[in-house]
């Protein structure tokens, strides 16, 4: 008894195969935030857009700063997503708020 064996698959395909232009120079402290700040520097220290993710990928603030202060105070306690974009570059990291 022989039985055919069919199979198929799926070839990755992607849409974007650019590399993402990252913020040169970014760093954000204190991580984690103790505070209702969070100071957000780059290298050219220009104006940027703030988004905030929740772990359910939700925004839960978003903001545009020209400082380079971030003010949280709106966060309750827990683990977020940061995305900071400036000049079309675009840098995301983990920000955790004690």
């Amino acid at each position: 008894m022989a039985l055919p064996l069919i199979t198929s698959g799926q070839d990755l395909v992607r849409v974007n195969d650019a590399k993402p232009i990252e913020v040169k120079g970014f760093k954000m402290y204190p991580n984690p935030a103790y505070g209702d700040e969070v100071y957000i520097t780059t290298e050219s220290n220009g104006s940027k857009d703030i988004r905030i993710y929740d772990v359910f990928g939700e925004v839960v603030l978003t903001e545009r700063i020209s400082t380079n202060t971030l003010n949280i105070s709106r966060l309750v306690p827990g683990v977020y997503v940061l995305q900071v974009t400036e000049e079309k570059k675009t840098m995301t990291r983990k920000l955790v708020v004690k």
